[in-house]
């Protein structure tokens, strides 16, 4: 392979064992390209998995930010953890 990290849709079926074992050895994604465009990777399982979970970390992080700037811009008070327990039977 000439770039490993970056195959044609032709090249990628000429020598997608060579691609994917690089994707799994070096942990890094082989990208294929369309016309020069980049349109699909091939990805270690492993990894993909972790991306996920920060992708889904994030997305807490953003909707939490996203609360407390809703609370600042409206001076609404946070409810009590001991309340919430309540309300939901947990305590």
């Amino acid at each position: 392979m000439s770039d490993p990290d970056e195959l044609s849709v032709s090249q990628a079926r000429e020598r997608f064992a060579g691609a994917l074992e690089h994707a799994t050895s070096s942990h890094r994604p082989v990208y294929i390209t369309r016309r020069g465009k980049r349109v699909a990777a091939i990805v270690d399982a492993a990894e993909l998995t972790r991306i996920s979970a920060l992708a889904e970390d994030m997305e807490d992080i953003l909707a939490a930010e996203a609360a407390r700037e809703e609370m600042r811009a409206t001076a609404e008070q946070p409810i009590p953890w001991d309340e919430v327990k309540a309300d939901l039977g947990l305590s």
